[in-house]
C-alpha cells in the first residue's frame, strides 16, 4: 500500500510549488520607497483565505509582486510597538 505524503508547507522546496492568495484588508502606511518604486509598506493582509496579520514587506506598484517580509498578530504588533518606544 502506498501513502501519499500531505505537503508540508515548511518545506521549502514544497512550498515553491504552492499558490500563495493574498488580500490586502488594509493599508496601513508606507515606510519607505525605493528607487525602482518599490514600497516597503505596513498592511493588514490576508494570507491563504487566513485570519488577517500585521505584514511589513516590499511591494511593487501594482501590488502583484512583493518581497519576503513578515507577518505579525496584534500581540506581535504590540510587543513591536513597546519594543520601539525603549528607543
Amino acid at each position: 500500500m502506498v501513502q501519499k505524503k500531505d505537503r508540508d508547507p515548511r518545506d521549502p522546496k514544497e512550498a515553491r510549488d504552492t499558490e500563495v492568495t493574498f488580500e490586502i484588508v488594509d493599508h496601513i502606511g508606507v515606510l519607505s520607497t525605493s528607487t525602482s518604486g518599490w514600497k516597503k509598506e505596513l498592511n493588514l493582509v490576508k494570507w491563504n483565505e487566513g485570519n488577517a496579520k500585521y505584514d511589513l514587506r516590499d511591494w511593487d506598484e501594482e501590488h502583484k509582486k512583493m518581497s519576503r517580509g513578515i507577518t505579525m498578530n496584534q500581540e506581535e504588533v504590540r510587543n513591536l510597538q513597546q519594543l520601539l518606544a525603549t528607543i
